[in-house]
């Protein structure tokens, strides 16, 4: 009977061993399905073939579960694999729910919070692929989940006991798009990654890294939602490529400036990863780790996909490497020899391949993974830590420290007639921090600044459902919501600080744990005085200086620095809101709709579109009536109702009938045949204006050059639109940076569907045709440095921002004098005027070194030049870095000029910009509409 049993047993084990080492070898190689290993020169693969490999892979092996987190912009569908342990993946709702519950902070005393991080798994996000031509992120992501599925080393074995991993293609439609373009060639040693036709994503390119906040692409939606609503991982690391000349990657710790409303475990905990990083690289002999300043990457953006997560208390990683398909040479770059705090181990001048590139990822990864198994409870634990920070700051007077606040100490001080003198000796001292004991400022100095109660932080913040553009509002309201934001709404009106509201009104308190992304949306960014050195020329930010997203939307909204409550239900997390639209009043006579709202652009096209009667009242209906120059009138019919109606319902529209025809004066709006233009390879800026037209339901032709050197273009369109960068500088293209960085391949090796799009914007042959467009009664909009039109044209029009020299020669203001980077600004306007109807008095722009114009003294008197936007003070910073901005003040950002029965728009701040701007969208939209008013607003001009 033993025997029997003894040989069951045998055989019971034997089957149990056969049957895993079969569903183990089931599980295929990336040589086996891609046909190469992952780092074989010359080879890539798709998107159709990854994801194929990722299902394939998750239906063999039991330490992955394949999430389809959404479609993309194309189409297909975009996948996160989550890898753990068999044991882990059965309770992923019970480690998602301690994620939350720790990262939210909610009612949990400490004691509570150690318990959750001992029960829990450390979350950890690693992606690839966002910028789909970096391809080492894609092809690691591939190699980095056959590497956890397969191997049974102890390292894997405790990372996947202790980790649950989210491994997620950030760009499926790009690797689509840039692997077929490489792989298109049928020689290996000619593929090359050079020349991409088109975006790698549908709209946007690179800029898919920055937009984040504001969450407009499906592919960032889908991102944000795993991230922020659903897992809210304790790491997340982002793969791009490529790391600074003479060095095989950048990455943690960043150079400074960090942005002040971070909490210091989320910046000590870059260093700890990067430390952790950069260690593994060193002890596996893989140098040319560079960081600090050793790169030019920072952690004061908010935006992309990595810097976004700072915001939420997460230990957001980026780390740019070098190396592609094609084997290239790391170049000499004698500075970066020199052992030193930015790079310990230099790496030497040398060939590399894509096998290196993949294996220094695989190492990166591993050192992430490990990090996260070895120290779990304490990354569990301080996401808890820094949440309830937060809370606790957002509940109670605190006072934030920045650039203005020190200042504002300095000048108190400095001010003081009765401040203490120094010695010669302390001051001396003072210029190396070497102050003696009791030195330094005394104390009342900082208080009276750090403990002024008008200058404390905001308890919370409330948007009125009452104003002008609340669909817009709650656009804004929504961007938040997408990313974890935990949002309030009034039940019923309600009085704060004297000031009543009404029921709908929305509520973004300071106390949650995501505080800083809450003050990052709200207030203003304050970025220091950077340059080289004192005297020097400025050291640009890695992306903008200043986005404060409610600025850029024009939300109107009020600041509580006291604690509050009142009638306000929590709406869950993740619940996008919709506006409530209504229709009021008798509509015998028709419709009116506020030329104030956005959304009432859509409502106008989709009449159009159906052959309705659309108006707009230039004088408005009085200013006792509410109704403002260029709103919109609507004549009545039961196909103008059932549009509106669903406007009212879909858009949020506010809708009012009137019982007869205004009888004040109206111009019939009629659409106009509208062109975008765009380039060979794909502008950023046009696919977001594209993007834009999309959504505001205005049919558009995108052109290239080569179509507007052809000519007759005012007998195809009415309009034409040049974002930023199309339209060259006088001096010519040679000049312009980014021109300079902009090659074309030849003809000859171009694919006969994309030689259309060959060619640039010329004085010569472009400038031209565009001017004979003006002069036979087109529009034309340009828009950031398109703006150079105008001196194209020779229009009475010059830079403002120019100072003489000794020689007496006219030149730009150097970077010392004069520097404004990716910063918001605030200008007047005229809103009675056709192109700013519906704009407030004055409004936030987003400005980036944009032109700003000096007008001849004579050309608003001779009908040449009508101002639309101006700087009317010395300080219009609102958001970011403006040094030396008093050179704006009287400068002009904005004009519209005659040429011949034509109009040119010349907007220098980026009014579309990324579609963030949209406080500024009616700058463009209102130029997209024929009405009798626009030729007279020709004429009339120089009255």
């Amino acid at each position: 009977m033993m025997s029997i049993f003894l040989r069951l047993s045998t055989f019971l084990l034997l089957s149990g061993w056969y049957l895993t080492g079969a569903l183990a070898q089931s599980i295929p190689s990336p040589k086996e399905h891609f046909g190469f290993n992952i780092g074989d020169d010359y080879q890539l693969a798709t998107y159709t073939q990854t994801e194929a490999y990722f299902k394939k892979v998750a239906a063999a092996s039991d330490r992955v579960k394949l999430v389809d987190i959404g479609m993309t912009e194309e189409g297909r569908h975009q996948y996160m694999l989550i890898v753990s342990s068999p044991e882990n993946l059965k309770k992923l709702d019970r480690y998602k729910e301690i994620s939350q519950k720790l990262a939210r902070a909610e009612g949990l005393t400490d004691d509570q919070a150690r318990a959750l991080a001992q029960e829990g798994k450390a979350i950890v996000w690693i992606d690839g692929g966002l910028h789909a031509t970096e391809t080492v992120g894609t092809m690691q992501l591939i190699e980095t989940i056959w590497q956890l599925v397969s191997r049974k080393d102890p390292e894997t074995m405790r990372i996947l006991d202790q980790d649950i991993l989210l491994l997620t293609h950030a760009n499926p439609d790009g690797q689509e798009i840039v692997t077929n373009w490489y792989m298109r060639e049928p020689k290996a040693e000619k593929r090359s990654l050079d020349n991409l036709p088109r975006l790698y994503q549908k709209y946007i390119g690179h800029d898919n890294n920055r937009d984040f906040f504001i969450m407009n692409m499906k592919e960032t939606q889908n991102i944000g939602r795993q991230l922020f609503v659903e897992w809210i991982p304790q790491i997340m690391y982002n793969h791009h490529q490529r790391g600074p000349a003479g060095s095989v990657l950048a990455g943690p710790p960043y150079r400074d400036p960090f942005n002040y409303v971070f909490d210091p475990l989320m910046v000590t905990g870059i260093d700890a990863l990067g430390a952790a990083m950069i260690n593994r690289l060193n002890a596996e002999n893989k140098p040319g780790f560079t960081r600090l300043g050793g790169s030019v990457f920072s952690t004061w953006y908010n935006g992309g996909l990595r810097t976004t997560t700072h915001f939420h208390n997460m230990i957001g990683l980026l780390t740019e490497i070098i190396g592609g398909p094609t084997p290239e040479d790391i170049p000499l770059v004698p500075s970066r020899l020199i052992p030193n705090g930015n790079t310990p181990f230099p790496v030497t001048p040398q060939k590399w391949h894509f096998k290196q590139s993949i294996d220094y990822s695989l190492s990166l990864n591993y050192a992430v993974m490990g990090y996260a198994a070895r120290y779990r409870d304490e990354l569990l634990f301080n996401i808890y830590r820094m949440g309830k920070n937060s809370i606790e700051r957002g509940s109670k007077d605190t006072w934030g420290l920045s650039p203005k606040r020190i200042e504002a100490i300095n000048d108190a001080f400095k001010n003081d007639p009765k401040k203490p003198t120094s010695t010669s000796a302390n001051a001396a001292l003072a210029q190396y921090g070497m102050l003696p004991r009791g030195g330094g400022m005394p104390v009342k100095y900082y208080d009276t600044i750090m403990k002024a109660p008008v200058l404390r932080d905001p308890r919370g913040f409330i948007i009125p459902a009452n104003q002008p553009d609340f669909a817009t509002a709650v656009k804004f309201i929504n961007a938040l919501v997408k990313t974890g934001i935990q949002i309030q709404q009034a039940t019923a009106d309600f009085t704060v600080a004297g000031k009543k509201y009404p029921a709908g009104s929305y509520v973004v308190k300071t106390d949650q744990a995501f505080r800083p992304h809450v003050l990052d949306m709200f207030e203003p960014q304050d970025h220091p005085n950077d340059f080289q050195y004192p005297g020097g020329p400025p050291v640009r930010p890695y992306d903008a200086a200043g986005w404060t997203l409610a600025y850029l939307m024009n939300v109107q909204f009020d600041r509580v620095l006291d604690g509050f409550d009142g009638p306000f239900k929590k709406l869950p997390y993740g619940e996008l809101q919709s506006p409530e639209g209504r229709m009021a009043g008798a509509a015998g006579g028709g419709y009116l709709l506020s030329a104030r709202t956005n959304n009432s652009f859509i409502a106008v096209n989709d009449l159009l579109a159906s052959g309705v009667d659309v108006y707009r009242l230039p004088n408005g209906l009085g200013s006792k009536s509410g109704v403002e120059a260029g709103a919109f009138f609507v004549s009545a019919s039961p196909k103008a109702k059932a549009i509106l109606d669903k406007s009212v319902k879909d858009l949020g529209l506010d809708v009012t009938g009137v019982a007869k025809r205004p009888s004040s004066s109206m111009v019939k709006v009629s659409p106009m045949r509208i062109a975008l233009w765009d380039t060979y390879g794909g502008s950023m800026p046009s696919g977001w204006v594209r993007w834009l037209m999309e959504q505001y339901h205005f049919p558009m032709k995108v052109i290239y050059p080569g179509d507007i050197d052809a000519g007759d273009l005012k007998k195809k369109f009415d309009v034409i639109v040049f974002v930023t960068r199309a339209i060259p500088p006088v001096r010519g293209q040679d000049n312009d940076i980014f021109s300079a960085m902009e090659r074309e391949p030849k003809e000859e090796s171009t694919p006969e569907e994309y030689r259309p799009r060959l060619g640039k914007i010329t004085a010569a042959k472009s400038i031209p045709q565009i001017k004979a467009f003006l002069e036979a009664g087109g529009t034309v909009v340009t828009i950031g440095s398109s703006t150079n039109l105008a001196y194209h044209l020779k229009l009475p029009v010059k830079n403002a921002l120019t100072e003489m020299t000794s020689s007496g020669t006219e030149r730009p203001l150097p970077g010392e004098k004069y520097y404004i980077p990716g910063s918001v600004l605030r200008v007047s306007l005229d809103s009675t005027q056709h192109a700013t109807w519906g704009m407030p008095s004055q409004t936030d722009v987003y400005f980036d070194n944009s032109p700003v114009f000096k007008l001849s003294p004579d050309a608003i008197a001779k009908g040449a030049v009508m101002p639309l936007a101006w700087f009317d003070t010395d300080k219009p910073l609102r958001s970011g870095w403006a040094w030396g901005q008093s050179y704006l003040q009287d400068g002009v950002a904005a004009f519209m000029a005659p040429v011949g029965a034509g109009k040119l728009y010349a907007f220098g701040p980026e009014i579309t910009f990324r579609a963030q701007a949209q406080g500024t969208f009616k700058l463009l939209l209102n130029q997209l509409y024929s009405t009798s008013l626009n030729n007279q607003a020709v004429s009339m001009i120089g009255k």
